[in-house]
């Protein structure tokens, strides 16, 4: 049986790795495809062999069975459309900027016995599994360090050679500053209306964009969510986004640092984990977005020495995919990457902005 899809938002994360994965993994296919450009939407369903569709007319396609939402900004309300619409959902992040955004699409699954995932694929990296495996080894564990440099966009797909963007058309504006007042009004729920916009941005885009994969992979490896304690800012200038440096406790006792800066003048993303513990210490080089079969790298120091366990080729977008195709066919949901998990980081997140203010 052939999982057929729908791609609602031909962004770049869409054109770098959900197409192509959709396309190359047996038992997937690309149905359908929509986008507010309707020029993007018809290059990418010819290349495809899709179908060219509105965002409405995607939802109600019969020959749609789960939809990919990879739309700009949170995706929370699309997800709730597109399970009202009889299909399973695999969401990209920020999944929503307020709880009762995620309350209402969690109600929403359960109502229609439909699957939905959030796009949490770090929890899906195959690293995961070889971390979990070595824990034991390192002793009871003291520190969790995970540093985040990120770089812009353009400079992670070069080798893509993708399309520059056009402009939306006129039609699309309506839906765009309905979307942006929607935004508005759940980070108005979450952060408080007074909030000034610099911690609104960081809240949106930094904390529910980025920093969010970094608590998903924590709960992954079995930490659980982090009770921040501290934070502290360091401003970059010209509206670019402020380093982040914040520190909290993890179930078990462990303390937990994270550091998170914005890199604009290097070409690459790279990100760490270093776990410490009484007897060794595990290290993860995560992989980069935007690298459709790029593999962590996981190194283990305990008392037996120094190594490296093998990384598989399938990568964590790829696992996500064929995690997402396993449930239809009867397998648990991951625990880490429904809306429970959500929930937990945008509650974790929003103490960041709390201990900022």
């Amino acid at each position: 049986m052939t999982l057929r899809w729908g791609v609602l938002g031909l962004g770049t994360i869409s054109r770098a790795v959900h197409l192509p994965l959709i396309a190359r993994l047996p038992g997937h296919a690309v149905a359908a495809v929509a986008d507010l450009d309707p020029v993007r939407s018809a290059e990418l369903a010819a290349a495809y062999g899709a179908r060219a569709l509105g965002p409405a007319e995607l939802l109600a396609a019969a020959d749609v069975d789960a939809v990919l939402v990879a739309t700009p900004g949170r995706h929370a309300a699309h997800a709730v459309s597109a399970l009202r619409a009889g299909k399973h959902v695999l969401a990209e992040k920020p999944f929503a900027l307020s709880a009762a955004e995620v309350q209402e699409a969690a109600a929403v699954a359960r109502e229609t016995g439909l699957h939905l995932q959030v796009g949490y694929m770090k929890v899906h990296d195959r690293a995961v599994e070889a971390v979990r495996s070595a824990l034991p080894s390192i002793g009871q564990v003291r520190l969790v360090q995970i540093s985040v440099r990120h770089p812009l966009d353009a400079p992670q797909v070069d080798h893509l050679r993708l399309a520059a963007p056009g402009p939306l058309p006129a039609a699309a504006a309506p839906a765009v500053a309905a979307d942006d007042a929607a935004e508005e009004r759940a980070l108005d729920a979450s952060l408080g209306a007074q909030t000034p916009p610099a911690l609104r941005r960081l809240f949106r885009s930094v904390l529910c964009g980025s920093v969010v994969h970094e608590l998903a992979l924590l709960r992954g490896l079995g930490f659980g969510s982090p009770e921040f304690d501290h934070a502290d800012l360091v401003a970059a200038g010209d509206d670019a986004p402020p380093t982040v440096f914040a520190t909290g406790r993890l179930a078990g006792g462990a303390r937990f640092v994270l550091d998170w800066a914005w890199t604009p003048q290097r070409p690459d993303y790279t990100e760490t984990v270093r776990i410490t513990g009484a007897a060794g210490e595990v290290v993860v080089d995560v992989a980069p977005p935007y690298r459709l079969d790029a593999v962590s790298a996981v190194t283990v120091t305990n008392p037996d020495g120094t190594h490296r366990p093998p990384s598989p080729a399938d990568g964590a977008f790829q696992r996500q995919l064929e995690a997402f195709a396993a449930v239809l066919a009867g397998a648990a949901p991951h625990p880490e990457s429904g809306p429970a998990g959500a929930e937990a980081d945008l509650l974790a997140l929003r103490r960041v902005v709390e201990l900022v203010r």
